[in-house]
């Protein structure tokens, strides 16, 4: 929870009683932000769609940091290595039962707030960056089309100099050259690309699944096996 007091306290209240009811997160939905200027609203909007446009796992919409979680929700979070987390994104990774309760968020009575548009602009991209490869497939795509329009330019000057009448100008020649080449750079980049995020995939050591209950075995030595297998 914030410390300006923007997120109610009293609304712990009711996520305890979804605690209660089974739910092992129980994260805030901000259905309106009072005192917010328009360009702020429609920026946080924007930032939220874009990062569930852009990552692999469903990060709720309009939601922040003010959330309760569960101790073995808490203890898988410790357990992963990140030297930069992003949290919100790590608390939707790890599964587990979750749910949502919503507020109306009050306008700050103090103060300013300490998400500008630049620091809204970092988390996005701690958040693309950290559970996406979709960037790194851009190369690929951009290659990809700068090869098929080579190849098709390619087919229109050799279809108009071997069938027409038409003059063909020196420089369509060089065109077909610059867009083959791009494009084969392009594509080896995302060759790359795909490697680098295999190998970033592997930096972060992220375990394959989470055991959520276990019967018949204790968690922490279940854990510990794992760990040392």
């Amino acid at each position: 929870i914030d410390a300006d007091l923007q997120d109610p306290p009293e609304l712990i209240l009711d996520m305890i009683e979804k605690w209660r009811e089974g739910y092992e997160v129980v994260y805030a939905v901000r259905t309106k932000r009072k005192g917010e200027t328009f360009f702020k609203k429609q920026t946080a909007a924007l930032f939220y769609r874009l990062l569930s446009s852009m990552t692999d796992i469903d990060i709720p919409i309009d939601t922040g940091d003010f959330r309760l979680m569960d101790r073995k929700v808490c203890d898988e979070m410790k357990r992963l290595k990140e030297k930069n987390p992003f949290v919100r994104g790590l608390v939707s990774w790890v599964g587990f039962k979750q749910t949502a309760v919503e507020y109306v968020r009050d306008e700050r009575l103090a103060g300013e707030t300490k998400y500008p548009l630049k620091k809204m602009l970092k988390l996005s991209m701690d958040g693309i960056t950290t559970f996406s490869h979709k960037p790194l497939k851009l190369a690929s795509y951009a290659g990809m089309l700068m090869s098929g329009a080579g190849f098709l330019y390619m087919f229109i000057v050799l279809y108009l100099k071997l069938f027409t009448d038409s003059t063909i100008t020196g420089w369509s020649s060089l065109i077909v050259i610059q867009l083959l080449f791009s494009g084969i750079v392009l594509l080896i980049l995302g060759m790359i690309g795909e490697y680098i995020g295999r190998i970033y995939d592997e930096a972060k050591d992220r375990p394959l699944y989470i055991v959520q209950k276990s019967y018949g075995i204790d968690n922490k030595r279940l854990y510990r096996d794992q760990h040392m297998s």
